[in-house]
């Protein structure tokens, strides 16, 4: 082992420094793909590579560095603030009028950037200044700005699959003659911690490897106790997966916040995503509460906003606040039952014209093709209510929702009732 990579993480010694080395993203390197056709050119344009973590977006920005000879700079969002923006901007410009070479600026999660930093790379990306290359694992059309987006390529990479990262396992045991030290159920633990992560499963190996007094071959059991997962180990893509969230969202839909707390903390202790719990826990919010109790959607809203900004480990005092809050607000799955009927019928009558009293007029022809005609507008009537039809003129009208005995769902139909008193003496 040579001094230049022997104190080199493995993520990064084993880093692909060719196209045909880098492992799970098929789709992104076959020969008419965009991020081929750069490669094999050489001419790039600015891209946003978006992916979880540890699927290879730093590699993809340096095999772009290694095939050009233009300036290449490298910082990451969550260390460098404005100032440093505006001096490598000033710095690529500079680039550009002295040698005609554009520079090559990668800024790792670059979401953290906010909208005056994102700004700022603009008149540069447009004058060709610089070539961008934004990685981030958050959605770009929620954190880039869209004067930014739309003058860059957004390349998704997938998250690698079992076999992938155990791929990359194997192949940076050989290359460190290692293979022996670990039995196949080893790294199959390995795999299943590293949630689709590569860095992370090479990160676990680097810990292993500097270990001398473990056992080896390393066994399975003696990993589970010294990498402390045992109790809670489980596959964030797997079954126990899913069958955790079930566990959770029946004990809230259950009403017992004690059961929902644990199925809660199993969640997060075994390195769940946070966000994937609140946005399950905001759907049940109307699938299992919906208008029995409306605030339950506007908690659970909040506490999204609360995890996507505080972040583990102090966001689970917020989902456990939600998770306590559905769990004991009055319940109704009626709002889920009168989408999915009126879903049905959508479906079969798709093709039914919008009828012509309550379509919009907004142009003269449109007025003298009746649309809009005969439309009562129900301020100008006692009550403020005016019956009529507003389903397809060839349609029945149907029922589809039918508001339940409790909470605020009560009020909802003394409403409805009310209004359907009122249809009956109009028609009379």
């Amino acid at each position: 082992m040579d001094n230049e990579t022997k104190y080199l993480p493995l993520a990064e010694k084993y880093r692909p420094k060719t196209i045909d080395k880098v492992v799970g993203q098929d789709h992104l390197l076959q020969q008419d793909s965009i991020l081929k056709s750069m490669l094999n050119s050489g001419i790039f344009h600015s891209l946003i590579l978006w992916g979880p973590p540890g699927s290879g977006k730093t590699t993809i920005a340096r095999l772009v560095e290694n095939l050009t000879n233009f300036p290449f700079i490298a910082f990451s969002a969550v260390l460098s603030g404005i100032k440093e923006v505006k001096e490598v901007m000033k710095t690529a410009e500079l680039n550009m009028q002295a040698n005609h070479q554009p520079t090559i600026l990668f800024i790792d999660e670059i979401h953290r950037f906010n909208r005056s930093q994102q700004d700022a790379f603009l008149p540069f990306v447009e004058s060709g200044a610089i070539i961008l290359i934004g990685a981030t694992t958050e959605n770009p059309s929620f954190f880039i700005i869209s004067a930014l987006l739309s003058r860059c390529h957004v390349l998704v990479l997938n998250g690698l699959n079992e076999a992938e990262i155990h791929q990359i396992i194997i192949y940076v045991l050989t290359e460190e003659n290692k293979e022996s030290d670990f039995t196949d159920e080893a790294i199959d633990l390995i795999v299943a911690l590293s949630g689709g992560d590569a860095r992370k499963a090479l990160n676990i190996i680097d810990i292993l490897l500097k270990q001398e007094d473990l056992e080896k071959p390393y066994q399975r059991n003696i990993l589970e106790k010294y990498l402390a997962k045992k109790a809670m180990l489980y596959d964030k893509s797997g079954e126990e997966h899913y069958n955790l969230i079930s566990a959770l969202h029946k004990s809230i839909r259950g009403s017992d916040p004690q059961a929902g707390l644990y199925w809660l903390a199993r969640m997060l202790e075994s390195g769940e995503d946070p966000m994937y719990i609140a946005r399950r826990l905001t759907r049940f919010a109307s699938e299992d509460i919906g208008l029995a109790d409306p605030q339950a959607l506007i908690q659970a809203i909040a506490v999204k906003d609360a995890v996507h900004f505080i972040g583990m480990p102090e966001c689970t005092v917020h989902l456990s606040q939600l998770v306590v809050y559905l769990a004991t607000a009055p319940k109704s799955n009626a709002i889920y039952k009168a989408y999915s009927s009126a879903m049905v019928d959508a479906k079969k009558t798709g093709h039914l014209p919008v009828p012509l009293h309550i379509r919009n007029a907004p142009t003269k022809l449109m007025k003298e093709l009746d649309y809009g005609k005969n439309y009562q507008y129900d301020y100008e009537y006692k009550y403020n209510y005016y019956y009529q039809k507003y389903f397809p003129d060839k349609m029945v009208e149907t029922k589809y929702y039918t508001p339940s005995e409790f909470g605020f769902e009560k009020d909802i139909k003394k409403r409805i009732d009310w209004w359907k008193k009122l249809r009956e003496e109009q028609e009379k």
